[in-house]
């Protein structure tokens, strides 16, 4: 007898398509085979850092509505970690691709930082706990696989080989995977409705992620 598909493995399904050509966006492309530009990476990482910051603030509101002892120290911890990651930015990859503080503080977000930043605070702040997590879940699985691949991809010498070793590395990974578990947790407890909405959020992330990307390679800013 089969086992019922967890709400993850049914949402990677669903949304395959779009990972794949997340996949096949010219930035990635480019990080994979070592030709990206340097000014679209340092661009990347101004937005990246900016990001993060929301992205650690969605998290941390996440944890508060978390139903047990276990999802709120998973979630505060994580928060705290993306915080953590953005302050290295500064001190590590921003200083080693020559992006002063000055640089960084004047730039702003993009269009695409901007809306997905103010997509996932609003779901965490305006929805379930289980609908809030299915928003925040692509950002740690999508990049994780981006990582794996881009790692398979990649030439010797690469340019950018501590990005890669940051989200393709066993640690980031198994935080995925506990990220993961406690979702399908959650939504095997979860009626037809929030399931329906979970599945909603992931998909509406997971297309930010590929704005988010495609966003950084053209250099997008305001047009006004």
């Amino acid at each position: 007898m089969n086992q019922p598909t967890s709400f993850c493995d049914q949402a990677w399904q669903n949304n395959l398509a779009l990972f794949n050509a997340t996949l096949e966006l010219p930035f990635n492309q480019a990080l994979a085979n070592g030709t990206l530009p340097r000014e679209v990476f340092q661009h990347y990482m101004i937005q990246d850092a900016h990001y993060l910051v929301a992205f650690g603030r969605a998290l941390a509101i996440a944890a508060g509505k978390a139903d047990d002892a276990e999802g709120l120290v998973q979630f505060a911890a994580a928060s705290q970690e993306a915080v953590v990651a953005e302050r290295e930015l500064h001190q590590g990859f921003m200083q080693e691709y020559a992006i002063s503080p000055e640089q960084f503080q004047s730039t702003p977000l993009s269009p695409a930082c901007h809306h997905y930043c103010h997509f996932l605070q609003s779901m965490a702040w305006g929805r379930s706990y289980p609908v809030a997590l299915a928003a925040l879940l692509p950002c740690f699985w999508i990049y994780a696989e981006v990582g794996r691949d881009t790692l398979a991809k990649a030439t010797p010498d690469h340019p950018y080989q501590s990005w890669i070793d940051t989200y393709a590395g066993e640690e980031f990974h198994a935080h995925v995977r506990a990220v993961r578990h406690t979702v399908d947790a959650v939504a095997a407890q979860a009626d037809a409705k929030t399931i329906a909405d979970m599945h909603t959020a992931y998909t509406d992330a997971a297309r930010l992620e590929w704005m988010f990307w495609d966003s950084a390679y053209q250099l997008k800013t305001w047009p006004c």
